[in-house]
Formats: C-alpha cells, sequence, structure tokens
C-alpha cells in the first residue's frame, strides 16, 4: 500500500489516471499528447503506476496499451473504508445503441496462494459463491462447454456463457452473457480470460480481461471485478470472507 500511497500522491500521476478512467487502453503516445512534458517524463510516471498495480499493460500487435487497474483503490477502500459505507449498487445507464466499437478493462491483483489452488477457487462452485456474490458458477469445465451463473434466491440463471479455452492452471477463456436485467442482457455477449502467473516461491499474478465489450456498456458488466478478485484474494489468504457492502447485500 506505501507504493499506491505515494503513486497516487503526484498531481501528473492522478492525473494520468483520471485519463485512462476517461478511455482505457491508451498508448504512451496517446497520453504523451495531453500532458505539457517530455515523452520520457510521462514514461517515467506510468512505470511508478505500474510498480503499484495500478496501471497494467497489454501488448496488441506492435502497441502497448495501459489501463487503468481499480484493484488496488478497491483493497485500500475495504481495508478502512467499506465497513462504514452505504451498500455499493451499480450505476444503471439508459440502453444505448450498440456501437461496432469495442473496449476492453483489465484488472491485476496479487495473491499469496499456488496457481492450481486459485484455479479451484475459480472453477469449484461452492468457492466462487463464497467472493462472487453467492453466485456459483457451474460448468464440466472443458473447452465448449457450458457456463451457468446461480444463486439460491435467484429465480432464473444470472448469467452463461462458453468455455473457449482452458490450460489450467494458467489460462481460462469464456463468454459471457448477463441474465440478470434487462438492460446487461441487451448489451449481448463479452468475453473473459482468467491468466495466473506464479510469481516467486509462493504467490501468483492473476490478470481478468474483460473485453470485447460495446463501448459504453452498461457498468453493471464489469463494475463488481475489483470486489469480486478482493473477495477472492481475501478468501485464499484468510479462509474469511470479504464483507464488503456489495457482499453483504448480495451474498
Amino acid at each position: 500500500m506505501d507504493q499506491v500511497f505515494k503513486a497516487l500522491a503526484d498531481p501528473t500521476r492522478r492525473s494520468l489516471l483520471d485519463e485512462l478512467f476517461r478511455q482505457d487502453g491508451q498508448t504512451l503516445s496517446a497520453l504523451e499528447e495531453r500532458f505539457p512534458m517530455t515523452r520520457f517524463g510521462v514514461m517515467k510516471h506510468l512505470h511508478v503506476l505500474e510498480a503499484a498495480g495500478l496501471v497494467v499493460t497489454r501488448r496488441r500487435g506492435r502497441e502497448k496499451l495501459h489501463y487503468l487497474n481499480p484493484v488496488p483503490i478497491r483493497l485500500i477502500h475495504d481495508r478502512w473504508v467499506s465497513k462504514y459505507a452505504e451498500p455499493w449498487a451499480a450505476g444503471l445507464s439508459g440502453l444505448k445503441k450498440r456501437l461496432e466499437k469495442t473496449m476492453e478493462k483489465v484488472y491485476e491483483i496479487y495473491i499469496r496462494t499456488t496457481p492450481e489452488r486459485l484455479w479451484e477457487a475459480i472453477t469449484d462452485a461452492e468457492t466462487r459463491a463464497k467472493y462472487n456474490f453467492g453466485v456459483r458458477a457451474e460448468s464440466e469445465w472443458k473447452p465448449g462447454a457450458r457456463i451457468e451463473m446461480v444463486h439460491p434466491r435467484a429465480d432464473g440463471l444470472l448469467g452463461e456463457g462458453t468455455i473457449l479455452e482452458m490450460d489450467p492452471p494458467r489460462r481460462l477463456v469464456h463468454t459471457m452473457l448477463a441474465l440478470w436485467g434487462e438492460a446487461v442482457q441487451a448489451e449481448g455477449e463479452s468475453r473473459v480470460t482468467w491468466e495466473i502467473e506464479p510469481v516467486g516461491g509462493d504467490s501468483c499474478r492473476l490478470t481478468v480481461i474483460h473485453d470485447q465489450l460495446r463501448e459504453g456498456a452498461n457498468e453493471q458488466l464489469y463494475g463488481g471485478w475489483p470486489m469480486i478478485l478482493s473477495g477472492l484474494k481475501t478468501w485464499l489468504e484468510t479462509g474469511e470472507p470479504l464483507t464488503t457492502p456489495g457482499s453483504l447485500m448480495y451474498g
């Protein structure tokens, strides 16, 4: 957390995060155009944000794209704020005409666990419910298999999808169709990729990429990821559920 606070202390770095919040997935050149400093100066600030986990990067062809990663901020919130916060609920946005341009959201978190245990927490329905607002992910867990998102208090499915790729315990890719409301169902299918990478001798870096989202898509589709990943980390490291406002409301 020291690195996070140090990174956020600088107004230029906060402005960089504001830019990525406004438009995620930008190149260094695009960000450089928005700041009255050299390319090297912008690069130095981005390196500090990356070291703190507030920015993650992905290659797309020859381009290196930068994404805002809200998970570290979510962890700070969960440590000191969530106990006093009112129940969280995603803001509903009006239905918009589907655009050809899509967007992707990238989230990264470090967890003290093994790849095998992390994979099990993602694919085991009972464990999944402990950090995913009480929602179980049920599947045969093989390419082409169907995934169903169920909750004991829901009348029907909350979501469904198809497994596209599986490489246990390293990579899982599946489609996602949200069914918990008309607004999110109208957004159609998106895609979720889970990537697990061992770090050091006792930890893993988990990267979740939620893409093929319509530009301006309903925030309910992806807004809960920071809370879900925080809950996953807490469960694996402590064995206790994370009592965030979202988990208290939906769990």
